[in-house]
């Protein structure tokens, strides 16, 4: 920076800017709240159907993403100028102060153009006027004032073009819109920048990373993994391939780490895949480039440039190098859909038996995960990715025939976990270990996606084993999200006005499908609880809605609740059914890890309590929202209740001869369990809710209808297998 620029530029024309900026930013905030409360919220609480339901609500959602994005980057770009502005005036005064202290001396500072200056003399002593006592300086003096003044000059040069570029890159983050990354300040802003172009120059030489640089790696993948700016910067420093190169290099070089390096490469794995997830949300030409780059290197066989495996001829494919880096964090939608569609062709065209033979066999020096795992398969990397992008696995399943092939590869790989994760998400629309979000309405793509779930359970010849390939807990958990959905397939059409729901098909589900897939999911412990909570925590909020809101249902309230009753029976009953009707063997063992999943399972299912997969719309009229989620409001408050008594009291007990998997008697025990647990959230709704209706009654027809339930329950599992044999 010129020393005139800083000492007369006119900051004047900066300040009228970053009073525009306010006032836009102000605007902007009200549009924001304006879209939030108004646009969302009545888009999200309409009940649309066909186009509407999907392009039009997913246009709205964007429009006001779009605003709130649109605030946060006009406040970050008047706090940038702002505190740029504020940091140049500093700078100005501590110039002036400067030369002033210098005129004292008799020394000037003359500006010489392209940043520089000169200091001299201010009045030599033989031209002083007669009688003028010229003020003395020494070589120091001198020095000293040129250092100050070019250290003053430095200091506002990085200000204004640290933020020249901080300005760039926040602009250039989305071709399209607004970005979401936020800066308090100029300085932080700048510093995460710096930051990244250090990590980058370190990551191109990693065989000279010791372990207290991968510490200090560590530290500032920590602190900006969620920050754009620096993940775009870092990413596009190291390059697409270079990403690649740095992974293998870091891999080989810590093979076999023990202890406190394995703790420290597995964080670092962890928070570098966490901030590649970040930066795949960049627009920018640089970032476009480097999702283009990498993806071109997917069947590129990469080999440590160092290290005990230099010379190995078996390299690991840049699939699984990049795989073993999605296990963390959420991923752009339309980088995950161009990766996934790579993986998938290869993947089946391999068919569905040869998959491990594709990614695992011949690979056997390849170990990319440091813990758990080697990523030689990169599906299930892919697949952990997906599960915490909705939009993406929802994109990944829709196709019928991958998602066939890849259920069926369950059988010949290790990726069912992985799997059953995607289809959790891309069937709920909630991300994996989200337990903040609310559950959106299922679109009528995911129920499509979760029929067809249903029916490559339900065939004859093995589906039934999918539920123990890894993926019987994620079944539980879908059929929890999905029982609307499954009640009305039982309760048969015209039944929504007593099963409410918010989906759009609610009839999508075929019932022997439905049969089946309960009946297979409940052979997992895991799965068999998630059905339960399921159950439980929807047949607690229908009897609250209904008891609170007579509304509903245009009829004798005594008949919702007999219907809600019924229900209970039947689905609790096809799992109590299908338990009993297992072998005997290991009946302690399964008791045992049944009573373990109850536990672990009802405390993630308190969460869906809190997020929404309560599955019932309050009334518009009501407020719009779903029971789960009105925080202090109380709806809910009886399925949470329900959760607890699953949890705290009605485990199983007592396999001595034989357990519920065999016996009669216990399998009265289950039912009347159900029929306990039903009236007790009777009771709960009509105490919260002060409805006046004869106790006795209600609790006996709600008793009565449970047990039939219960009995219709082993006639559908009959029905279904007769239909398919």
């Amino acid at each position: 920076m010129d020393l005139d620029a800083l000492r007369f530029g006119n900051l004047s024309k900066l300040g009228d800017a970053i009073t525009d900026w306010e006032w836009m930013t102000k605007k902007l905030a009200e549009l924001k709240t304006d879209a939030e409360n108004n646009l969302k919220a009545k888009a999200d609480a309409a009940d649309w159907a066909g186009v509407n339901a999907t392009v039009t609500r997913e246009f709205v959602d964007k429009t006001a993403d779009e605003f709130t994005d649109a605030h946060t980057q006009a406040d970050s770009i008047t706090k940038i100028l702002s505190d740029t502005r504020s940091e140049l005036i500093d700078y100005r005064t501590q110039l002036n102060e400067a030369i002033e202290h210098g005129r004292k001396k008799n020394l000037t500072v003359m500006d010489t153009g392209g940043g520089t200056f000169t200091v001299t003399m201010n009045v030599h002593p033989d031209r002083a006027a007669k009688g003028v006592d010229v003020p003395e300086h020494s070589q120091k003096d001198v020095d000293d004032l040129r250092d100050e003044v070019q250290r003053i000059l430095r200091k506002a040069t990085e200000s204004d073009n640290s933020a020249a570029k901080v300005l760039r890159l926040l602009v250039d983050q989305t071709k399209y819109g607004f970005s979401d990354v936020h800066y308090k300040d100029r300085d932080t802003a700048a510093d995460a920048v710096e930051a990244a172009d250090k990590l980058a120059k370190m990551a191109k030489h990693p065989d000279k990373m010791s372990l207290a640089d991968i510490a200090e790696f560590n530290r500032y993948l920590e602190k900006y993994h969620d920050d754009s700016l620096f993940s775009e910067r870092l990413a596009e420093g190291i390059g697409g391939k270079g990403t690649l190169q740095f992974w293998t290099d870091m891999v080989n070089a810590h093979a076999g780490a023990r202890g406190s390096e394995l703790k420290q490469m597995e964080t670092l794995q962890r928070n570098l895949g966490m901030t590649l997830a970040t930066a795949s949300f960049s627009d920018s030409d640089g970032m476009q480039a480097w999702k283009e780059n990498i993806l071109k290197e997917t069947n590129t066989s990469f080999h440590s440039r160092s290290g005990p495996q230099y010379f190995s001829p078996v390299g690991a494919l840049g699939s699984q190098v990049l795989s073993s880096l999605m296990h963390q964090g959420e991923f752009d939608t339309e980088f995950l859909d161009d990766y996934r569609t790579k993986l998938f062709k290869q993947d089946v065209g391999a068919g569905d038996s040869n998959t491990n033979a594709l990614w695992v066999k011949g690979y056997d020096s390849v170990d990319m995960v440091f813990g758990n795992g080697n990523g030689r398969d990169p599906l299930e990397g892919l697949f952990d990715a997906l599960s915490h992008n909705p939009e993406a696995a929802t994109h990944a399943f829709e196709s019928k025939s991958d998602l066939d092939h890849m259920l069926s590869t369950t059988r010949y790989t290790d990726r069912g976990e992985s799997l059953g994760g995607a289809l959790e998400s891309a069937v709920t629309g909630i991300a994996a270990g989200d337990t903040t979000s609310m559950a959106p309405s299922h679109s009528a793509a995911q129920v499509k996606i979760m029929a067809n779930i249903m029916h490559a359970v339900a065939k004859p010849d093995g589906g039934a084993d999918l539920a123990t390939q890894g993926l019987g807990s994620s079944f539980g958990d879908m059929a929890a999200a999905y029982m609307p959905e499954i009640s009305q397939a039982f309760a048969g059409p015209d039944s929504g006005a007593v099963f409410i729901t918010h989906s759009e098909t609610p009839k999508g589900l075929n019932l022997p499908d439905v049969t089946r897939f309960l009946s297979a999911t409940s052979a997992d412990p895991s799965g068999r609880a998630g059905i339960i909570f399921g159950e439980s925590i929807y047949t607690g909020n229908l009897l609250e809605a209904h008891l609170s809101d007579p509304s509903l249902f245009h009829g004798d309230q005594a008949q919702v609740l007999s219907d809600i009753g019924r229900n209970a029976g039947i689905i609790e009953g096809l799992v109590g059914h299908s338990a009993a009707n297992a072998e005997v063997n290991g009946a302690v063992s399964s008791e045992n890890e049944y009573n373990d999943a109850l536990k672990a399972k009802g405390d993630f299912a308190k969460s869906w309590v809190n997020v929404g997969l309560t599955f019932i719309k309050v009334p518009e009229h009501l407020g719009g929202a779903t029971m789960g989620g009105l925080v202090g409001g109380g709806i809910g408050a009886v399925a949470g209740a329900g959760v607890d008594r699953l949890i705290e009291g009605q485990q199983l007990e007592g396999a001595k001869d034989a357990a519920l998997y065999h016996s009669s008697q216990d399998l009265f025990k289950m039912r009347d369990s159900v029929s306990q647990q039903t009236q007790w959230s009777v009771d709960d709704a009509l105490a919260r809710h002060h409805v006046d209706l004869p106790e006795d009654g209600i609790k006996d027809s709600v008793r009565q209808a449970v047990n039939d339930g219960w009995k219709d329950s082993d006639y559908y599992l009959n029905r279904s297998k007769e239909q398919y044999e």
